[in-house]
């Protein structure tokens, strides 16, 4: 006669005893109320699976490299330590693909996901991860899982993928199908504040102002972009937010400069010398530029009496609220311009890691709505990552 000896201990309480690991140290500091609350409750039929547990598997498939939802289910069935982690019961069988499917399709349709990743991003600045005073916007190429389409027959509702075309670093020309990610990054951080998922035709400069709204605190003092964001509404509503907008120009078709400036907006003497840039009162917003010859940079056949009979020289203050785009703070070109400005290489890290640890450009889902939770959940990991670190 054999009698099986009975457990005295349960799996939760096993795993109580063994030291934690990354994984669970990320889900245990990992808050997905926000989420929850905007999902619907089931009441009838089978007893659903915890809606906070599907939403840490979604977040350790991206953490853990998983490329699809088949093999995130397979991993379930016999990691149990991951099933215990995220919040499932490891008496009962793992979900389906079909289960995870139909969550994905839930939780693509509502601002769920988005109230997570900005719950986090709060989370981060009340910590100290995040400071906001120079935010780094860029976009990013997703390609699309979907078969492309000729452009002719491409539908213009903005809801699908679509034909994009930019330069990469090098300059070369680049052409995908599928969409954009818009994203605001903390620089001191490289951690995400604000996104935004578009087809990829729409122009960079579309997703600025959203970004820039969402991502502002009362902190924040620049916002660095690309010259694909040169545009003049960008330098106001930059002012408007009590920052300035550090772009390069963006001269397009431009032959001829507006009337006493030089190419690079910076205003010229009457003989036609670039005036030096002498500084800035960031309380008024008005910069000052200094007749070259007093300041020993060119020799005017005028001398500096042709234009004042000051030992001082020429002096020129031009307001930034005036031509923002002209005359930011601080002045296009300076030391301190050319400092801040290299701090926007803080979003194409974050494109980078995200694409080759988290699998950002890996898609397999159709659809923009799903494509954004895509994109938000690669973020979410990356916040909860930094969360779990700091805590």
């Amino acid at each position: 006669m054999v009698i099986r000896q009975e457990i005295l201990f349960s799996f939760e309480e096993l795993q109580k005893c063994e030291p934690k690991s990354k994984i669970e140290i990320l889900m245990d500091n990992l808050d997905v109320t926000p989420c929850v609350q905007k999902l619907p409750v089931h009441t009838l039929g089978r007893r659903p699976y915890p809606h906070a547990a599907m939403i840490r598997a979604l977040v350790a498939m991206h953490l853990l490299s998983i490329p699809t939802v088949s093999a995130l289910v397979e991993r379930l069935s016999y990691d149990l330590r991951l099933l215990h982690a995220c919040g499932f019961d490891a008496a009962r069988r793992a979900p389906s693909n079909a289960k995870f499917s139909r969550f994905y399709e839930m939780i693509s349709k509502n601002d769920g996901l988005h109230k997570l990743f900005d719950a986090l991003v709060q989370t981060c600045r009340d910590l100290g991860i995040v400071d906001g005073k120079t935010v780094a916007i860029d976009s990013s190429a997703l390609h699309a899982y979907e078969h492309p389409l000729p452009k002719s027959k491409h539908p213009k509702d903005g809801q699908q993928a679509d034909w994009g075309h930019k330069n990469d670093s090098h300059g070369n020309p680049m052409d995908w199908y599928g969409y954009k990610l818009h994203a605001a990054v903390d620089a001191k951080s490289g951690l995400p504040l604000a996104v935004r998922v578009t087809p990829a035709n729409e122009p960079d400069a579309c997703s600025a102002i959203p970004l820039m709204e969402k991502a502002a605190s009362s902190e924040t003092d620049h916002y660095c972009m690309d010259k694909g964001y040169d545009a003049t509404d960008i330098y106001r509503k930059a002012l408007e937010l009590g920052g300035s907008a550090i772009i390069p120009l963006n001269l397009r078709n431009e032959k001829i400069p507006p009337e006493g400036l030089n190419q690079g907006h910076a205003p010229v003497c009457s003989m036609g010398y670039d005036m030096i840039y002498w500084g800035c009162d960031r309380n008024t917003g008005v910069l000052k530029f200094r007749c070259p010859h007093v300041l020993g940079k060119v020799d005017c056949p005028q001398g500096s009496n042709w234009c004042s009979e000051s030992n001082y020289g020429c002096v020129v203050k031009k307001r930034t609220e005036d031509d923002p785009r002209s005359f930011c703070l601080p002045h296009r070109g300076s030391r301190e311009w050319e400092r801040i400005y290299r701090l926007r290489s803080a979003s194409e890290r974050l494109f980078s890691r995200t694409k080759a640890a988290l699998g950002l450009d890996d898609i397999h889902w159709r659809g923009i709505a799903k494509v954004t939770a895509h994109s938000l959940l690669c973020c979410i990991t990356v916040l909860a990552s930094a969360v779990a670190l700091h805590g």
